[in-house]
């Protein structure tokens, strides 16, 4: 077990140079194509069309060569080749654990760990949950699904490594959730920031508990964009008196790849031993040379370490801008900031907006609105006709103009024209997983 004083989980890891890095990852690069091409029908056939060999990649920067994997093509996989699908590279009877993905864009898909990979997993996970604040002694209170979600075992495996003690309660039971946290004095709670909205809203409108009153310290969210919004992030911080931290992952990788650490500039890349790191145009699918200070685009990761279900140039559709710099807190990964989804992102008239970023400037407007809001568009595709339709739930103090103003707002700060309709309090859906911030009619 790691002091509770110490700055870092793994600090060999944690604090490795560029240089040490690069040279790591190489040869690590080297060993999964040579596994990938000996135990994945499907990665080895997408090598041979591509008309390379594990040999052929002599250096990181070799991979922009490979073809991308698509999210598509693993659900075809596993349609074709049940249960795991041919980008599998493990035999069932290794596999000690099977995860689904949400499915928030599609039919979930099911992902294999063998015991090496879970216990890679936990590892990697606990540096996050370090870097966010948890140490040896603090209660850890589980407010995500405890099932198949890959934010839910695999995340009690990590608290468990740092040596905290863990109350796996899950979701499904927001009153037992408040109750278990007063009793057994926790002082972390792990959800995603729309639970953690409605887990306050829940305590205080129908248990009456005050969460600031609980003891929450810290509130480490994830899963969805919100936790790195200022307004969101505000609105936590304000319930439940605690400091909130964002960390970043991809079910098809690992439940944690990038998480923030108290200084709060971006979420450190925590893995670069288990995964390699690309930013991508969404466009074109250049890879964006990291020559600036803070770069944009679309993440891409190749596994370095997995045994089953190892993704190689995966696009993970999650737009970021990366920060390069040095961090106060001495770890040397590049810091990430999540803007949101290349396949959430709507486009009027030329701008892209951000759904996330429309609930910033709402969350701007508490206690006049109570933050929750969606968006309504018609048919598929990222591009809508002016005005954005915006649903957006009045306070208990909703002052005069509310609307008008909020449409102010959204017009000065995203430079597009949108149309806000109130709605009572308690209209639009509370979730315990991620919020669905826009509302498709397609008919």
């Amino acid at each position: 077990m790691r002091q509770a004083g110490s700055a870092y989980f793994n600090a060999a890891v944690e604090t490795m140079s560029a240089g040490e890095i690069a040279a790591m990852q190489q040869v690590k690069l080297r060993a999964q194509l040579d596994y990938l091409k000996a135990n994945s029908p499907f990665h080895a056939r997408k090598l041979a069309e591509a008309g390379a060999e594990p040999g052929d990649i002599r250096s990181v920067a070799d991979l922009a060569g490979l073809p991308f994997t698509e999210k598509t093509e693993l659900r075809e996989s596993q349609r074709r080749h049940p249960p795991l699908g041919s980008h599998a590279a493990a035999a069932m009877e290794d596999v000690v654990r099977v995860h689904a993905s949400s499915g928030t864009t599609g039919t979930p898909s099911f992902i294999g760990l063998t015991a090496h990979d879970a216990s890679r997993w936990a590892e990697c996970i606990a540096r996050s949950y370090w870097a966010q604040g948890l140490r040896p002694g603090s209660v850890f209170a589980m407010g995500l699904s405890i099932g198949f979600f890959v934010g839910g075992l695999p995340g009690a495996a990590a608290v468990e490594a740092v040596g905290a003690t863990l109350l796996p309660i899950g979701t499904g039971a927001s009153d037992r959730l408040i109750a278990s946290i007063r009793s057994m004095k926790a002082d972390v709670l792990a959800t995603t920031p729309s639970y953690a909205i409605y887990l306050a809203e829940l305590a205080r409108e129908e248990l009456g508990v005050d969460p600031a009153t609980l003891g929450i310290r810290r509130v480490m969210v994830g899963a969805e964009p919100g936790g790195g919004v200022p307004g969101i992030r505000a609105q936590i911080e304000e319930a439940w008196n605690a400091r909130c931290t964002e960390a970043i992952g991809i079910a098809d990788l690992i439940t944690i790849h990038s998480a923030e650490c108290d200084e709060r500039d971006g979420c450190h890349f925590m893995v670069p031993d288990y995964l390699i790191m690309e930013i991508v145009d969404p466009e074109t699918g250049a890879v964006v040379p990291p020559d600036r200070p803070e770069i944009e685009g679309e993440l891409v990761f190749t596994h370095i370490d997995r045994e089953c279900n190892p993704m190689l140039r995966f696009r993970t559709r999650d737009r970021v801008i990366v920060k390069t710099g040095p961090c106060a807190c001495g770890r040397t990964g590049p810091r990430l900031r999540c803007i949101g989804r290349t396949d959430d992102m709507l486009i009027l008239r030329g701008v892209n907006v951000w759904p996330s970023a429309v609930r910033d400037v709402v969350a701007g407007f508490r206690p006049e609105a109570t933050g929750e809001m969606s968006i309504r568009v018609d048919g598929e595709g990222p591009k809508v006709d002016p005005p954005l339709r915006v649903r957006v739930e009045a306070g208990s103090v909703a002052g005069e103009g509310l609307a008008a103003r909020i449409e102010q707002a959204i017009r000065a700060k995203l430079i597009v024209q949108a149309r806000v309709e109130l709605v009572p309090r308690g209209v639009l859906p509370r979730t315990e997983m991620k919020a669905k911030l826009v509302e498709r009619n397609i008919s």
